[in-house]
């Protein structure tokens, strides 16, 4: 069996720089939380916690801890957050993703200068919870046609157009067509980062072109999610796993090409396992 392993899988910078703060924090042999699981891996997270590192699950409990350090998480967090780290007298160390940040700025200068805030990406995902707590005015949250299709903008306030930066690529540029078609003045900032643009390139580029497709990453990774749902597109036999222990392909005799990729989230030694299985079992 060939394996074609898609070069940009796994840990992205952003992920990949949170993580290590967090470990490097473990040999300081003080309190560690980090506000929400670091990244969307459970295996990651479990080896963690063994570790002695504890998750908030949300304001109300970080409310609670009053000595300790947070590390704020890649997906970032409402401005409101780092106040609260404040105001209880716990140490802040910020993992927040250098392209998440940027959207925080944007988004709080746009905002303050009375635009109306429009983010194209999945509601109640964190890294969309965290850009808009930065507006200074209620943010919108866009995820498909009909949403943008039924959207009514403030008439007094021009809109600036923000994306979470593991949106698909191909959905945010036919959504922001559709506010363009309806003739509303919009500034349009593509903030999908570097990184997901060329994932996903290079998932969509590979399944095209093979007989099975493995997808690896948290279930509940959202650009893990969107990596699958591309694949999907161009190969049927598409696989999501977690970890090689879900691995239960089916693949038609024929089939002589295998491809893989991974979230941003999806450590290499997960990568790894499969890719070696894969080759060898198969």
């Amino acid at each position: 069996m060939e394996v074609i392993r898609a070069e940009s899988a796994g840990f992205c910078f952003g992920v990949k720089k949170a993580v290590e703060k967090v470990y490097e924090q473990i040999d300081a042999h003080k309190k560690i939380y980090t506000y929400g699981p670091i990244i969307h891996n459970e295996e990651v997270v479990r080896d963690l916690e063994s570790r002695g590192v504890s998750v908030i699950e949300g304001e109300e409990a970080l409310v609670q801890i009053k000595e300790g350090a947070v590390v704020i998480r890649s997906h970032g967090v409402p401005k409101r957050i780092y106040e609260r780290i404040e105001e209880n007298g716990l140490e802040c160390i910020d993992a927040t993703c250098p392209f998440v940040k940027r959207i925080h700025q944007i988004v709080e200068k746009e905002s303050l200068a009375g635009r109306q805030i429009v983010i194209i990406g999945n509601a109640g995902h964190p890294e969309v919870e965290g850009i808009m707590g930065w507006s200074a005015s209620q943010a919108v949250v866009i995820g498909d046609a009909a949403e943008a299709e039924n959207f009514r903008p403030d008439k007094e306030k021009p809109i600036c157009i923000v994306s979470q930066t593991t949106f698909n690529y191909n959905k945010f540029q036919e959504l922001v067509e559709i506010f363009h078609k309806r003739g509303y003045n919009v500034n349009v900032v593509n903030t999908i980062c570097n990184a997901t643009e060329e994932r996903q390139t290079q998932a969509r580029e590979i399944a095209a072109k093979v007989d099975a497709m493995i997808v690896i990453g948290g279930r509940h990774s959202s650009n893990t999610q969107k990596l699958y749902e591309i694949c999907r597109e161009k190969c049927q036999a598409t696989y999501f796993i977690q970890t090689l222990d879900d691995l239960h392909l089916e693949l038609p005799k024929t089939a002589a090409l295998v491809g893989i990729t991974a979230g941003a989230s999806t450590p290499n030694n997960i990568i790894e396992e499969v890719q070696n299985y894969v080759r060898i079992n198969f």
